[in-house]
């Protein structure tokens, strides 16, 4: 009773400025992040329904509708952030969201392939939502609630991120694929106007010095090759993580015989993985402060490479949703391993350069990770998959290996 209490006084009660501005970007990011994780659960099966293709051209495109948006949000982020920094972050905001609106609604009016990945890839261009909803609240939120604000925002892009398979799945299980796409359409575009009217931005353009280029950057790590290593490390992870999503429905449909509410089905494998990330990752992300970060990532590794090689060989869908629950353990590890060590590897004056190569790192491993995936399932069957995932987890885990004891003999 007391927590609703709360919930509802702060629904109720007159909000400042920078009050509103959390509750509508927090709606918006929500928005956001289920958008981009959504059609997981069938978007193989829509791919599917756009021509008569063969296995092997059903993953390749499969593949490649995967990997646009991430492709394009790699190359276009840049350009927006020094954009946002000249015109204003709620310009960014708008644009984002309305651009999502139109591209992910008209993504149920498609009549061929082509069409379905030309849309993609727009979708990457309008990509910064949550970036630039960050960076307002930051500067708009007194100092005193800046950690408050940001804590609560960043819940919104994972919630999203975690419930948008299941909504999705359930969506095209009940309506139908198209609907879905015109439903989150018609969401986004409802963010845009909440955006448009209720967050507000005192604009100051920003007087940047001139920045350091990336040689005197790399000069200012005491070990370039432990850092880069865990660029290669998120990249890989990543890839890993993403390595199954073209063919993640058709595996489902597969172990299902056609039978049953595939895309809803499909939906909860695609989420449980982050659901346990999100319970494990601040509990092993402590032990790794008691016991060492280059332990819990060593013992993410090898807890990946295990729980990846039983999903070769499942029969059943429930055996399949148990060892992904186990990898989002995995990465639970790993994640916040990487992000600790990156943190203590980086002087202050260069943490911002850092953490930005290592987005650019992971975006590439949202792109590559499909693209490889379904050149494998395409050559070989959907089982390999898991198999080639497990023993590029198991290069990586030897990567930085090689890189730590470097390190050691170094010290």
């Amino acid at each position: 009773m007391a927590l609703s209490s709360k919930i509802k006084r702060l629904i109720l009660k007159k909000k400042a400025p920078w009050e509103q501005n959390l509750v509508v970007l927090w709606f918006g990011t929500f928005m956001a992040g289920m958008a981009f994780s959504e059609v997981m659960p069938f978007l193989s099966l829509y791919v599917d329904t756009l021509g008569q293709f063969s296995k092997q051209q059903l993953t390749f495109y499969s593949g490649i509708t995967y990997s646009a948006t991430y492709l394009v949000t790699a190359l276009v982020s840049p350009i927006w952030g020094k954009l946002a920094d000249s015109k204003g972050r709620k310009l960014m905001i708008l644009r984002a969201s309305l651009g999502m609106a139109f591209v992910i609604g008209a993504m149920g009016l498609v009549q061929s392939i082509w069409q379905l990945i030309a849309l993609r890839m727009i979708q990457g261009v309008f990509s910064g939502y949550i970036s630039n909803a960050n960076a307002l609240l930051a500067t708009e939120t007194p100092k005193e609630k800046s950690g408050l604000a940001l804590g609560t925002l960043s819940t919104g892009y994972v919630s999203g991120n975690l419930i948008g398979p299941l909504l999705g799945g359930i969506l095209a299980e009940f309506f139908s694929y198209r609907i879905t796409f015109f439903i989150t359409g018609a969401v986004l575009l409802l963010v845009f106007f909440l955006s448009y009217f209720f967050v507000h931005e005192h604009f100051h353009p920003v007087e940047r010095a001139k920045p350091l280029s990336t040689k005197e950057v790399i000069g200012k790590l005491d070990n370039p090759k432990i850092v880069f290593g865990m660029f290669v490390t998120t990249m890989i992870i990543q890839a890993s993580n993403n390595s199954i999503t073209p063919i993640l429905s058709l595996y489902v449909r597969q172990l299902m015989k056609g039978i049953g509410p595939v895309t809803l089905v499909a939906g909860i494998v695609a989420a449980v993985p982050g659901i346990a990330t999100l319970f494990s990752a601040p509990r092993l992300g402590e032990l790794g402060d008691h016991i060492g970060t280059e332990k819990i990532l060593s013992i993410g590794f090898i807890f990946a490479i295990c729980m990846y090689v039983p999903m070769a060989f499942v029969n059943s869908v429930w055996l399949l949703t148990f060892f992904r629950f186990m990898v989002g353990i995995s990465d639970g590890a790993m994640l916040p391993a990487v992000q600790a060590i990156l943190s203590k590897r980086s002087p202050a004056e260069v943490t911002g350069r850092v953490f930005s190569w290592n987005q650019s790192f992971q975006a590439l491993g949202n792109m590559s990770g499909p693209l490889i995936g379904s050149a494998v399932s395409g050559t070989f069957d959907y089982g390999s998959v898991f198999i080639s995932t497990s023993v590029l987890v198991a290069l990586n885990f030897i990567l930085v290996q090689v890189n730590t004891h470097l390190d050691k003999n170094r010290e």
